[in-house]
């Protein structure tokens, strides 16, 4: 054991020099609020505030505006231009498949920031008529199901009062299962 330790700490030893001795500055950002970030006029808070935006679209599109607007006004505004607008359009491509066609437009964030807001504002518009469609069309085929198992069941309890067919006849009349034609028997809703 003491071998293995020895040689452990030689390995680390002639190993130190090609390790890489990194500094960080740490950035808490849950530290800052939707507010203060709102206040600050940085890129870092503008990306902090898109972060805290991706549930809220408005807050999004805002948050994009001031983002755009504090790259415009930074003396380094070409770098960070072409960085964060690449880092936007990943982050932003999360949204779904459809937000990639706004994206492809936005060339600079500093440029078609307002415009890239603007059609996030649009998209987000369609994506909820969307989901209303959707919510409709699934209503209206549970509406259409629930009047056809009302529509077999009625036509069973008429078939049950008649008391010529069995319930495999009426299952397969009706389409509905042996199960529940035997329960609408049980339950004496065909006795009327």
């Amino acid at each position: 054991m003491g071998l293995r330790v020895w040689r452990a700490r030689a390995t680390i030893t002639i190993l130190r020099p090609y390790q890489p001795r990194l500094r960080y500055y740490l950035v808490d950002q849950s530290a800052y609020s939707v507010d203060e970030l709102a206040q600050r006029s940085t890129p870092l808070s503008g990306i902090f505030e898109v972060e805290q935006a991706s549930q809220d679209i408005e807050s999004m599109r805002l948050a994009v505006g001031r983002l755009a607007a504090s790259i415009r006004d930074h003396p380094d505004k070409a770098r960070l231009d072409e960085v964060i607008t690449r880092w936007l359009k990943r982050h932003l491509k999360r949204l779904g498949p459809d937000v990639e066609e706004i994206l492809e437009q936005v060339n600079t964030l500093a440029e078609d920031g307002d415009m890239l807001a603007e059609n996030i504002q649009i998209w987000a518009e369609q994506e909820q008529q969307k989901g209303e469609q959707r919510g409709i069309e699934k209503g209206e085929r549970r509406g259409i199901k629930k009047g056809e198992q009302q529509r077999a069941e009625k036509t069973a309890r008429n078939l049950i009062l008649l008391n010529a067919l069995t319930d495999e006849q009426i299952a397969q009349a009706t389409g509905l299962s042996v199960e529940d034609i035997a329960k609408l028997r049980a339950d004496g809703q065909g006795e009327h």
